[in-house]
């Protein structure tokens, strides 16, 4: 059995990487919306069990110190206060039987809890 990761590398830029099957995913949904003025935004918020969160959404807006990149045609943007919680960390899209959703592996993330979308 093969154990090669199917993860597409794409280009890490100002140390966030959103991977080929994210961004992809990331498309088909904004299809869905019929808009193409949105951007995914992922911000780092304070709460969860750990003391961080993260949150991924679609948004409109340009705040005042976004960091704005395209990733194969998918606009990600993070706020002056996320980005350095979210340098090196990967955003991914799983879909298996067990699990169907968008991962963060982020190697600033000192700790985590069980549900698995807080950190500290």
């Amino acid at each position: 059995m093969s154990t090669e990761s199917t993860v597409t590398e794409t280009t890490l830029t100002d140390g966030l990487l959103l991977s080929e099957a994210a961004a992809d995913k990331v498309k088909v949904l904004l299809e869905s919306e019929g808009r193409d003025d949105l951007a995914l935004r992922i911000a780092v918020q304070p709460g969860g069990c750990s003391g961080l969160r993260y949150q991924l959404f679609f948004d409109d807006r340009n705040l005042d110190g976004d960091v704005t990149k395209d990733f194969n045609g998918v606009n990600v943007v993070t706020d002056r206060m996320s980005a350095p919680y979210l340098s090196g960390a990967t955003i991914d899209f799983v879909d298996t039987i067990e699990k169907q959703g968008f991962t963060i592996d982020n190697p600033n993330a000192t700790g985590s809890c069980a549900c698995g979308d807080s950190f500290h």
